[in-house]
C-alpha cells in the first residue's frame, strides 16, 4: 500500500497567498519599470471577485502585465530561487513544517498540489522536501521564452482533483491500492477532501470549517 500526503500550498503551507507576491517580486527583479502596472494587475483581480473573468484569466493577464514575454528560463528561474528563500524565511508557518517532517518520518510519499503557477512552485516545494509537484502549468514552446498563457487547467477546485487523478495514473498508482490524507485551508479543495482517506481542513476559513464540522474532518491550526 503506497502512503501519500497530498498538501495544498497557498495558506496552507504558506501564511498568505503567492501568486500575487511572486509577481510583484519578479517585476522588481526583472523589469522595474513594470511595477507601473500593479494598480492594473490589482484591477484584474477585482474583476475576477466580481465574476467577470475566470481565475486563469487573471493569472495570464497578471504574469503578461507583470512579467512579459521576453524572459528566458534561466533568468525566470533565478528569480524563482530567490522567491523561495524569501517564502522559507518568512511565509511559511511553523505547523506545516512539522507536519510535513512527521509525514516524511512515516514514510509517506510528499505530493504538492496547489493552483500557483509551477513556475516558482516547484523551487518552494524543492526547499521543503516535496517529492512531487501538481501545479498550474505554462505553456512550453519551442523556444526559451516564459509564456504566460497556462497549458490546460487551472489547478483549482475540481480540476485539482482531476489533475491529481492523472498524476497519480502517470505514476502508475492505482487508487485502490493508495492511503492518502489531503490538507486544505479553503472551501474550493472540498472535491479532494472527499475524495481523500484522511482528510484535514487547516488553518481553515469559515466556510471549510462548516463543512468539516458536517463531515466529521479533523480541523486544525498551524498558524502558530
Amino acid at each position: 500500500m503506497t502512503e501519500l500526503a497530498i498538501y495544498d500550498m497557498d495558506r496552507t503551507i504558506t501564511r498568505t497567498g503567492t501568486f500575487t507576491p511572486f509577481m510583484i517580486h519578479a517585476a522588481a527583479h526583472l523589469a522595474p519599470w513594470r511595477l507601473v502596472f500593479a494598480p492594473a494587475a490589482a484591477m484584474v483581480a477585482l474583476a475576477y471577485a466580481a465574476r467577470l473573468i475566470e481565475r486563469k484569466s487573471v493569472k495570464e493577464i497578471n504574469q503578461r502585465l507583470m512579467v512579459g514575454h521576453g524572459v528566458s528560463q534561466a533568468r525566470f528561474r533565478a528569480v524563482a530561487e530567490s522567491f523561495a528563500d524569501r517564502i522559507m524565511q518568512m511565509n511559511v508557518h511553523k505547523g506545516a513544517l512539522a507536519a510535513i517532517a512527521a509525514d516524511r518520518a512515516a514514510g509517506r510519499r510528499l505530493v504538492m498540489a496547489t493552483a500557483s503557477s509551477r513556475l516558482y512552485v516547484e523551487s518552494i516545494a524543492a526547499r521543503l522536501g516535496f517529492d512531487d509537484v501538481i501545479a498550474t502549468n505554462g505553456v512550453k514552446g519551442l523556444d526559451d521564452y516564459v509564456s504566460p498563457r497556462i497549458d490546460g487547467e487551472n489547478c483549482y477546485g475540481p480540476a485539482k482533483l482531476r489533475m491529481i487523478e492523472a498524476w497519480m495514473a502517470a505514476q502508475g498508482l492505482r487508487r485502490e491500492n493508495c492511503t492518502i490524507r489531503f490538507y486544505s485551508d479553503h472551501a474550493s479543495d472540498a472535491p479532494v477532501l472527499e475524495w481523500a482517506d484522511e482528510p484535514f481542513a487547516v488553518n481553515a476559513h469559515a466556510k471549510l470549517r462548516r463543512i468539516a464540522k458536517a463531515r466529521g474532518w479533523p480541523v486544525v491550526n498551524w498558524g502558530y
